[in-house]
């Protein structure tokens, strides 16, 4: 499993329930707590949702990841889609463009222990790793 890198592609809302499941069970077999699995299916589920609403389609990758901790899961959110305008913007609590709650983005960067994110007018690809402790 070590490195083992999985692509789930989001191309309908349905596509958000398999890329979150596919995170929890990796999750679950790298050791993760059932608290942790949560936090990760939680922003899977917020960046799967993000790539659905405004880019329409994309992926999410998940793979295996060594560094900080013994072993974390890293996963990689991307699309080609028109981009975020104004990245301060999105990442102020309260902001949201779909009638939400506004927990969006930085909610997942609170639920993670890294966090980055790249856009322009090509697409967006945001990289978040939570770490087994």
């Amino acid at each position: 499993m070590k490195g083992a890198l999985t692509n789930v592609p989001i191309t309908k809302e349905w596509d958000i329930v398999g890329a979150r499941q596919s995170g929890r069970n990796m999750a679950r077999d790298l050791g993760f707590g059932s608290v942790d699995q949560a936090r990760i299916a939680t922003a899977i589920s917020e960046l799967a949702r993000n790539i659905y609403l405004y880019a329409g389609s994309g992926e999410v990758s998940f793979e295996e990841v060594q560094g900080e901790a013994p072993v974390g899961i890293k996963i990689i959110a991307s699309d080609n889609g028109p981009g975020i305008k104004d990245i301060t913007k999105v990442m102020e609590d309260g902001y949201s463009t779909s009638g939400g709650l506004g927990a969006g983005l930085p909610g997942v960067k609170r639920l993670m222990d890294d966090f980055d994110m790249e856009s322009n007018e090509e697409g967006t690809k945001i990289t978040i790793v939570k770490w087994l402790r």
